[in-house]
């Protein structure tokens, strides 16, 4: 029997964790701002943690926590790319910010190669992993059946939730985030929350 406690356990959760600025968001921000491809980059974000969310749930987040190596390289792994894209973004920040504005370049950027990009900052990032697989799925699968199954809708509901909003937010205000001086904002917040997440992750192994 679907449970509304725990359909609302899994929302909270899910949009604690996902709601976090990182490589992902700020990528749906960037897309949102510039118009292109918005769509597809906010399905992709959407399908690839529903997925995630799913192999955690039904026992792969189990696996990995049991495993202090598995535990460690994700970790590791996942410190040490945000720490690159913590820098990055301090990089960008520092140099006073770039226009969002919709370049040549960006408006011939094809299908493929957006969904490419947005695929290689959600995958490659061992942290998403560490949110979706490992954490929401050990108290997802901690519960039993029917509970288990509401537990998993609210998380997946949080991300279609969050990342519709996050990409229509950010084309509605697509004026006011395009600016220089707002984005160097961004970008420098951006790199000060991922190198303390980096931190974080390094200290909890």
């Amino acid at each position: 029997m679907f449970s509304q406690q725990v359909f609302l356990q899994g929302l909270g959760l899910g949009a604690s964790l996902i709601m976090a600025i990182g490589a992902q968001n700020a990528h749906v921000i960037r897309t949102g701002v510039r118009g292109h491809h918005v769509a597809a980059t906010v399905a992709t974000c959407i399908v690839v943690d529903v997925v995630l969310i799913a192999l955690g749930i039904s026992g792969l987040g189990a696996l990995v926590e049991a495993s202090p190596t598995a535990m460690a390289v994700a970790r590791h792994g996942g410190a040490a790319f945000l720490v690159w894209y913590g820098w990055r973004c301090w990089k960008s920040s520092l140099r006073g910010g770039a226009s969002l504005e919709l370049s040549p370049d960006a408006k011939s950027q094809t299908l493929g190669r957006a969904l490419a990009t947005v695929l290689a900052l959600s995958l490659l990032n061992p942290h998403v992993y560490l949110d979706t697989v490992v954490l929401l799925g050990a108290v997802g699968s901690s519960l039993a059946g029917e509970a288990r199954t509401s537990f998993a809708a609210g998380a997946m509901t949080a991300s279609v939730l969050w990342f519709t909003a996050l990409g229509l937010g950010a084309q509605r205000f697509a004026r006011v985030l395009g600016r220089p001086s707002v984005w160097r904002v961004i970008e420098g917040a951006t790199g000060t929350l991922m190198l303390v997440l980096a931190v974080l992750l390094v200290r909890g192994a």
